[in-house]
């Protein structure tokens, strides 16, 4: 199993590798929201799928490097498509800027929304962490969790219920 696999590995690669993914994906993009968008979605891949990355095949940094400079890539071909379809269309650009407006205002909505609930994850007691992010980072059903973690069934729906519940009230008294 790789690092990458539990929370702790994870957090650590995520903190050592984002600023070369940030910088792999900017070089390309030009825009520091959009990169970092990019940057969200390369680990947002690793977490959902650690055996992706095979260290007999490269390193790490390299394999981060690597996959944000291809999503940056396949980004701006994506845009390039939108801008030529619009143009097609033949919306103004006055439309085109208040879309990328709109846009931008979402992606900084949506970036607050996410740091703020990895806040309240990241607050919780270990155990109740864990739990929560193998269930939404990972997927995991409850009795996976109690595989994955060692313990009984009904102490992973323990762990997993207070975590959300610590959560959900740290987000609702924050908002």
């Amino acid at each position: 199993m790789t690092a990458l696999a539990t929370p702790s590995g994870f957090s650590d690669a995520y903190r050592t590798h984002r600023p070369r993914a940030f910088a792999s994906a900017f070089r390309v993009l030009g825009d520091a929201a959009a990169a970092e968008d990019v940057v969200q979605d390369v680990f947002l891949t690793l977490w959902s799928n650690p055996r992706q990355f095979d260290p007999r095949r490269g390193s790490l940094p390299g394999y981060v490097a690597m996959m944000a400079r291809s999503r940056a890539v396949d980004r701006m071909r994506s845009l390039a498509a939108g801008r030529a379809a619009t143009e097609r269309l033949g919306y103004r650009d006055e439309e085109r800027a208040s879309g990328r407006e709109d846009a931008a205002s979402d992606l900084a909505i949506r970036r607050d929304e996410t740091e703020r609930a990895l806040r309240a994850v990241g607050d919780l007691p270990a155990s109740q962490r864990e739990a929560v992010l193998l269930a939404f980072g990972r997927g995991l059903s409850a009795s996976e969790i109690a595989a994955t973690s060692g313990v009984p069934l009904g102490t992973a729906k323990s762990r997993l219920r207070l975590g959300l519940e610590k959560a959900h009230g740290a987000l609702s008294s924050a908002a």
